[in-house]
């Protein structure tokens, strides 16, 4: 299990003194079985006059910070360090009446799916259905898990990733269309074509690292974007089709949502002159612990000698 250190900072500047709005701050990773969080600390200047924390409709950590003090630059950093219990493709268990698609989520799973099954964006000539469709099988012998990774595989084989720093995302027909852009209209695309198959898909937002140095990943240096298909058996997995990982190996969560635009990491307003923005500087950097693995695995291997 790695032992990670996360050091995410986002810096606004201005020409000149600033007053500042409410600020929704969303970076602290989720807490669960396979991410335990050792300390999270999050650092603003200038400092808020108030900050509260709450979870929002997903069970997301978000931090809400108000502001009584002018100034010509704003900054936020969120300092983690956390253990991250990497999930690999093969420990992927489906039920099985879900192994073969297509399958019916059971009755008691439906209400709370449903919102997660319907389709956002319009496609009026069925291109994502047909783009979709082209990973079942004719036979009826169709993998649910094969069908998803090959899905997850063709994005990464086949798209282009090209980093873009503008807010929003592309539709999924227009990432079709060019077959490339960023991490985030890759997840759009495929999230809209597990929907389009019944699949319940979310958005994830999040942090990449590489856990053994060994792969070319990209997405890397900022916030990263991939996706969550509940499947029955082993609930919500991750697919990252920017960079072809099934599982959670290499992808640390931040916000699990709907729509994209529920997951955004800060967002808030501020007031002054028209011209005084200067713009936004973001940076992520995420290290494997080393030292403190090497620490864990000593500590556990006198505690079972102990036990002997």
């Amino acid at each position: 299990m790695p032992f990670l250190t996360i050091a995410h900072r986002t810096t606004y500047t201005y020409r000149q003194p600033v007053s500042f709005g409410e600020h929704r701050i969303m970076v602290r990773p989720l807490e669960s079985w396979d991410q335990r969080l050792i300390e999270a600390r999050l650092e603003i200047d200038p400092k808020p006059i108030d900050i509260r924390w709450l979870h929002d409709v997903f069970g997301n950590s978000v931090a809400i910070a108000r502001f009584g003090k002018r100034a010509k630059t704003l900054s936020f950093i969120s300092h983690v360090r956390m253990e991250h219990n990497p999930i690999y493709p093969e420990t992927v268990q489906v039920e099985d009446y879900a192994r073969l698609y297509p399958f019916t989520y059971a009755t008691e799973d439906m209400p709370d799916l449903l919102r997660s099954i319907e389709r956002r964006h319009d496609d009026p000539q069925r291109m994502v259905d047909a783009w979709a469709r082209g990973f079942v099988r004719h036979d009826g012998q169709t993998d649910t898990v094969a069908m998803l990774t090959e899905m997850t595989a063709a994005i990464r084989r086949q798209f282009t990733y090209v980093a873009r720093h503008e807010k929003g995302t592309q539709t999924p027909i227009e990432t079709l269309q060019k077959r490339q852009g960023t991490c985030r209209d890759f997840a759009v695309l495929m999230m809209e074509a597990a929907r389009a198959l019944g699949l319940a898909a979310r958005f994830v937002s999040g942090y990449l690292y590489n856990p053994d140095r060994s792969e070319k990943l990209v997405g890397g240096g900022n916030t990263h974007a991939w996706v969550r298909i509940f499947l029955p058996g082993s609930g919500w997995v991750e697919f990252d089709p920017t960079n072809g990982i099934v599982g959670n190996r290499g992808l640390v969560r931040v916000a699990v949502t709907r729509d994209p635009y529920q997951a955004v990491p800060l967002s808030g307003t501020w007031s002054g002159f028209p011209a005084s923005s200067l713009g936004m500087e973001v940076s992520v950097e995420v290290s494997v612990d080393r030292a403190a693995r090497e620490l864990q695995q000593t500590v556990r291997q006198e505690a079972r000698q102990d036990a002997d």
